[in-house]
């Protein structure tokens, strides 16, 4: 266990969550720009707590103790059984893990809140986000970074095991099929639809966006990192491909942003543009150094391109209202990520037929499983805690309605109060 090594990238990783922070607050509206950022720092603060104190019984650990189903002569390694009283001590994998997973469910909790921007309320935030990464977030990370069931199917069914190197299906999916269940029950921001045609309401601070990016390729860095090391038996020779195909991803997913919308709208558009570069870096999180770099920059080049359509897609067409792009971003292009590691993948030992069908397997579990079962919590929590702000506070922002001042004070104007109600 290199301590030397995994300690520094785990601290990087916070990295990550600051950088979607700025993105997701910059594509908002700036009278909601504090209370995006309040979200965020409370949002990580409950999964920290919550994936300590519960969540991470259920995860567990690589070869730790876990609760296991035997049905038709086949193990089923359901959920980790780690003691609730005492997570972990000293520098082993356990502790390891634990302290890399606060910050990845944490990560994985933000995302939706770019889905929520300027009218979810910071009460359910925290609720929901209790509930996500206490006992949502733990059922991927089980069955993908520990001996869940996913990781099995080579010994239970002779396939190459279901394999996410860097958190696509434990981070970034889940948390944007959070994004797309807050988003349903938020409903779109006022003004924005009128007659069924959409009414852009553009980021307020688009260099905090793209600084974001920045971070955001750090944090990236540091945790796929991490996670190779602790879950995947990488070694630290692998790091520097590692590296190089996160840059190449990040930096392929955005050209491919700038080219799509230089061709549609005859000028880039920075939002869409650096929506690219997250969805790049999503989409090379999967298979990290397991794919060559010709073959990262033509995943991530495709994942940048399709969130310029998709985010459109949802916008005009299925008035779907996702400010930061969350949906797109993170879960549309880390499914894809899912799958095309399995086409593209350089991991010897298994044919391509039984990554596949593996894969498969795994993007069926998030849709058909996690995906209900996130709407369904969403749901409920709803009925007893609304998450929408009322009407008042979607005109006046968030920061006046719920924090009583705004970030930026100075400014008394806002463009739209001119528009009708």
């Amino acid at each position: 266990m290199n301590l030397a090594l995994i300690l520094p990238l785990i601290l990087l990783t916070p990295l990550a969550a600051a950088g979607l922070s700025l993105i997701h607050q910059g594509l908002g509206r700036s009278r909601s720009a504090a209370h995006a950022m309040l979200a965020t720092l409370c949002a990580l603060a409950v999964a920290a707590i919550l994936f300590t104190l519960i969540g991470n019984h259920w995860t567990g650990y690589p070869n730790g103790p876990s609760h296991i189903l035997q049905i038709a002569g086949t193990q089923w390694n359901w959920l980790g059984s780690l003691p609730l009283t005492n997570p972990a001590n000293g520098a082993n994998p356990a502790a390891l893990a634990l302290i890399l997973q606060i910050f990845t469910a944490g990560l994985a909790a933000i995302i939706p809140l770019s889905a929520g921007t300027d009218r979810w309320r910071l009460a359910p935030i925290c609720l929901a986000t209790a509930v996500f990464s206490a006992f949502l977030y733990p059922f991927m990370a089980h069955w993908v970074w520990t001996t869940g069931w996913l990781s099995q199917l080579g010994q239970n069914f002779h396939l190459a095991p279901f394999q996410d190197f860097g958190g696509a299906a434990v981070i970034q999916v889940p948390g944007g099929l959070m994004a797309l269940s807050v988003a349903w029950i938020l409903g779109p921001r006022r003004g924005k639809y009128s007659a069924g045609q959409a009414t852009a309401i553009p980021g307020h601070n688009i260099v905090q966006v793209l600084f974001g990016c920045l971070l955001a390729l750090i944090g990236f860095i540091a945790l796929e990192s991490a996670a190779c090391l602790l879950f995947s038996n990488s070694t630290p020779e692998q790091i520097p491909a590692l590296i190089l195909n996160a840059v190449l991803s990040a930096s392929a997913g955005c050209l491919a942003a700038v080219l799509s919308t230089q061709i549609r709208y005859r000028k880039p558009d920075a939002s869409l543009s650096a929506n690219g570069w997250i969805a790049g870096l999503v989409a090379g999180s999967a298979g990290c150094q397991w794919v060559s770099p010709p073959a990262a920059i033509l995943i991530a080049a495709i994942a940048g391109l399709l969130t310029t359509y998709l985010v459109e897609i949802l916008e005009l067409r299925l008035l779907v209202d996702d400010p930061g792009g969350a949906i797109s971003v993170h879960a549309a292009s880390g499914l894809w990520g899912l799958f095309a590691f399995s086409i593209f993948t350089t991991q010897p030992g298994n044919s391509h037929q039984n990554h596949i069908l593996a894969q498969l397997i795994g993007i069926a579990t998030l849709i058909g499983f996690l995906l209900p079962v996130i709407h369904g919590a969403n749901l409920l929590i709803n009925r007893f805690l609304p998450y929408r702000t009322d009407r008042d506070g979607d005109w006046q922002g968030m920061d006046i309605r719920e924090l009583g001042s705004g970030a930026y004070p100075e400014f008394v104007i806002h463009a739209d109060e001119f528009v009708p109600r």
